[in-house]
């Protein structure tokens, strides 16, 4: 079973509470969900928060929309994953964060095809950085439960355990096969993620401009309608919106 978990929180100290911030009356979480969906290769869709009290509107909102939804430690997430995906029977994990809420569904169909042919354990499009032509914000990786598992067991550094893929392709020498996807044109200078609220204003625009009428654009799509619109134009990694970061 293919199953996507995707991390959602509630607690940035950037911008709170960005994962369920509406465009139209929509919050991103919802947006992203009916992107993720339509990707063909996953079996099933899990949201996992944390345990805390200030993620209860994430469970919240997963009830009232019919997802489901688990709930695990709040800085170990590596955990979190691993008892996500040991509970649901999990084979192939596909990770997603709630702070990309464009993310492509082609892009995740891709990976996974990615990982099946090459027999890797963990693929991914936007890793090693070093090698991504992706926007950052279009993040897909997917990877065995062995693997997981493995990491689960053995993975001991803080940043491992917070970031969850970390000890998967940080170090070469601890014997995964990875494998990347490659984009025929490099669009890594573009910024698609919500961290900042900066970039929840280029997503309310995207969304605003693209997403009508239940259309769900493609990677390309929304990259073309960036290169149209200067002002939403990255610079050295950050886009600037009218007058820039403040």
């Amino acid at each position: 079973m293919i199953v996507a978990i995707i991390q959602a929180r509630m607690g940035s100290t950037r911008l709170p509470g960005k994962v369920l911030k509406e465009v139209g009356g929509v919050p991103l979480l919802k947006i992203m969900l009916q992107r993720v969906i339509a990707a063909r290769k996953l079996d099933k869709v899990v949201i996992a928060t944390s345990v805390l009290p200030t993620d209860d509107p994430i469970s919240d909102f997963c009830a009232s929309e019919g997802y489901e939804c688990f709930r695990g430690s709040e800085s170990d997430v590596l955990s979190r994953y691993h008892e996500c995906a040991t509970k649901i029977g999990a084979k192939v994990i596909v990770r997603l964060t709630a702070d990309c809420p464009l993310v492509d569904p082609k892009v995740i169909d891709s990976v996974v095809e990615l990982y099946k042919k090459t027999g890797a354990d963990y693929a991914a499009n936007t890793v090693p950085p070093e090698t991504n032509t992706f926007p950052d914000g279009s993040d897909v990786e997917v990877f065995s439960y062995e693997a997981l598992d493995r990491a689960q067991r053995e993975a001991t550094d803080a940043s491992d355990r917070e970031h969850v893929t970390f000890h998967f392709w940080r170090d070469p020498a601890r014997g995964f096969k990875t494998a990347q996807l490659s984009n025929t044109e490099d669009w890594s200078k573009y910024r698609l993620t919500v961290d900042y609220p900066e970039d929840f204003d280029v997503i309310k625009v995207i969304v605003s401009d693209l997403f009508n009428d239940g259309a769900c654009p493609s990677l390309t799509d929304i990259t073309e309608f960036l290169k149209s619109r200067p002002e939403l134009t990255s610079l050295n990694g950050k886009y600037y919106f009218g007058q820039g970061w403040k």
